[in-house]
């Protein structure tokens, strides 16, 4: 049986690293998919993830306890995700460089595609990009609630830990999101 979180950071506020590898892998996935729907570029989301999960390493003795591991974990990651969104849209935009070679497709990825219904992959694409769009028109307080809830499945609880914020102002929030979204997203219901 594997050790619940609060046992693991006991171990980690005591300096076991294999304990605090543990949390780290436990949680790792889970907070990427929360930064990628925040920063979206896969790149800068693990470099805010290792950014998370680097300030957890550092400031473990500091965990009060007083939410779940995890909570605690999701805010650092909101919070730099917030962080982050905040200086990308502060940078020049680079120009495209035609000379430069494509990129290319992981190996496998055309045999996947392949074997799928062409029509409902781009189709499948389309309403990603679109649904991708939607999110990325939301503000970040509104886009870390939808992505928190939907995404990743956390409680209103849960969320108002994350995000610092009352229950009231989690439900205000996540209502607000919906209706944007739905309101943009109306041509393809």
């Amino acid at each position: 049986m594997e050790p619940g979180d609060g046992e693991l950071v006991e171990q980690a506020k005591r300096g076991d690293r294999g304990a605090m590898q543990q949390l780290i892998e436990r949680y790792q996935r889970r907070v990427l998919s929360v930064v990628i729907g925040m920063v979206k570029d896969q790149e800068d989301a693990r470099d805010v993830v290792q950014e998370t999960f680097v300030r957890v390493f550092r400031n473990i003795g500091g965990f009060k306890g007083d939410s779940s591991f995890y909570t605690w974990v999701y805010r650092i990651a909101v919070n730099l995700s917030i962080d982050h969104r905040r200086r990308v849209s502060k940078r020049p935009l680079v120009e495209f460089d035609e000379t430069l070679p494509p990129r290319e497709e992981p190996i496998g990825a055309a045999s996947r595609t392949l074997a799928q219904d062409p029509f409902r992959e781009v189709r499948s694409r389309e309403l990603g990009r679109k649904i991708f769009a939607a999110i990325e028109d939301l503000t970040p307080d509104h886009r870390a609630v939808i992505l928190l809830r939907e995404v990743d499945g956390l409680s209103y609880e849960e969320i108002s830990q994350v995000m610092e914020c009352s229950m009231g102002t989690v439900m205000s929030r996540l209502h607000y999101a919906r209706k944007k979204l739905q309101a943009r997203l109306s041509d393809l219901l």
